[in-house]
């Protein structure tokens, strides 16, 4: 019942958060295409809800002649190849704004696990134990406020799996909040880092957000 209520409250901030947030996303589109050549948007294949895929929209953060098929952990200065406003966006996490989008259309909910790469294998099956892969995936979620990128993925999906088991209004509103507090404090952001084992990824934006 309550992934029901849950699907109307996205919705409805959603479209409400498209509205009142059109003015910042307009100046963060310009702000990307008087830094950097390239797309505004960075396309991303990601596994939602029952492990279908979907493409997950993100603020592009990094120059278009960073090598491709290559995950930022991998490059040698991932700095170098991240630009001037792609340092802020990161920073403050607003280069996850678009998705936004993702979740008025009901490929995420804006709060739950975050969505693994297609080919995180390994924090998808760990995720199966605890059906972390049977909810809609999150803009933020419980793993995100308790360790974010410094997280291994044993610890990143029994985070998810007490999410899921405690599903509610309740969580979602300490979700919510705590979100807002990691994101002021830049908590548990490294850069590069995977929350992962030796997964082979074929992307060149950062796998761990």
């Amino acid at each position: 019942m309550y992934l029901k209520i849950k699907r109307l409250i996205d919705i409805i901030l959603s479209l409400i958060g498209i509205i009142v947030l059109s003015p910042i996303l307009l100046i963060l589109i310009i702000a990307i295409k008087l830094d950097s050549r390239g797309p505004v948007l960075f396309k991303q294949k990601r596994v939602g809800l029952h492990k279908t895929h979907f493409k997950i929209l993100k603020f592009r953060t990094m120059r278009i002649d960073t090598p491709k098929d290559t995950p930022t952990h991998l490059l040698g200065n991932p700095e170098q190849y991240i630009t001037r406003v792609g340092k802020f966006l990161r920073k403050t996490s607003l280069d996850e704004l678009p998705q936004i989008w993702n979740i008025f259309v009901g490929q995420m909910s804006i709060i739950g696990p975050r969505p693994a790469l297609w080919n995180q294998y390994d924090l998808i099956a760990e995720r199966d134990k605890y059906g972390a892969n049977d909810v809609p995936p999150g803009l933020t979620g419980w793993a995100q406020i308790n360790g974010r990128d410094e997280l291994p993925i044993e610890i990143k999906a029994k985070l998810d799996g007490e999410y899921v088991k405690g599903i509610g209004f309740l969580m979602d509103i300490m979700c919510f909040f705590g979100t807002i507090i990691s994101v002021l404090k830049s908590d548990g952001v490294v850069e590069g880092g995977t929350g992962a084992k030796k997964e082979v990824v074929s992307n060149k934006e950062s796998i761990s957000k």
